[in-house]
């Protein structure tokens, strides 16, 4: 929980952040020192829709607030213009392996989730592909949800289990998370864990992400051998790495309850 000071800072765990109102609304602002920053910097995170002041190590909080309070403005208008997200309802596109899928709620029929081709009307061509969801309206959120997680389950141990079998090591385990900073992670006893928001970006990238984090099962670093390593592993880390770089972050858009 944050917790406000009489001096307008709020201390979480293990972080800073500062609270300004502009124009009658609060702001909160995360703050990061970093020994190697030279002067103050701010930016808006797009998947965590917050902002975030990266200041110098010996900088003093009274500098930081008076910095964010000048940038107020900014930092209102850069968090207004954030896409809007994307709840799992009736009618809502959602990506499902790069390809856009319509969510198509099915009251009557019976079972979860499945994938059904969508054709034109009076036309055998294919105009699009829906996510079907049985049963309640309150339900479609949690079961599309759910199915998305099966799903990326399933691709994420496949690529995993190939990329393991032509290194020759084993990953311990294999696990989902929902993590805004990073896309995977590879821990010193082998445990690897991926967002499960891959699932919605093409499949090249998941791929690459498995390789990413199977290669650091051999080197866990960034080295030029991990990095020639994971280029051995997936031929299209290059492109991949280009995607999420442009991509990435609206993936985090999609699924926000309502």
């Amino acid at each position: 929980m944050l917790r406000l000071r009489r001096d307008g800072f709020a201390k979480t765990a293990g972080s800073t952040a500062i609270t300004v109102t502009h124009a009658g609304e609060t702001l909160t602002v995360s703050l990061r020192r970093l020994g190697s920053a030279r002067r103050f910097t701010l930016r808006v995170r797009f998947a965590a829709r917050d902002a975030v002041l990266t200041m110098p190590a010996r900088a003093s909080l009274r500098e930081a607030r008076e910095f964010t309070e000048r940038h107020a403005a900014w930092i209102s208008a850069r968090l207004r213009r954030l896409p809007e997200t994307i709840p799992f309802r009736d009618g809502a596109i959602v990506p499902l392996r790069g390809v856009d899928h319509s969510i198509a709620h099915r009251p009557g029929a019976r079972g979860t989730v499945w994938i059904q081709t969508r054709f034109a009307e009076a036309s055998s061509d294919i105009a699009g592909s829906e996510l079907c969801v049985a049963g309640a309206q309150e339900h479609i959120h949690r079961r599309v949800t759910d199915f998305l997680k099966r799903e990326a389950r399933r691709d994420l141990e496949d690529a995993v289990e190939r990329h393991t079998r032509a290194l020759g090591l084993p990953a311990r385990s294999v696990g989902l998370r929902d993590t805004v900073s990073r896309w995977g992670s590879c821990s010193a006893t082998g445990s690897l864990n991926f967002s499960w928001r891959l699932i919605m970006a093409p499949a090249f990238v998941l791929d690459y992400l498995a390789a990413h984090e199977v290669a650091h099962l051999e080197y866990l670093d960034h080295s030029d051998r991990f990095w020639a390593l994971t280029r051995r592993l997936c031929a299209e880390t290059d492109r991949a790495e280009g995607w999420l770089s442009t991509h990435g972050a609206h993936l985090h858009k999609f699924g926000a309850s309502e």
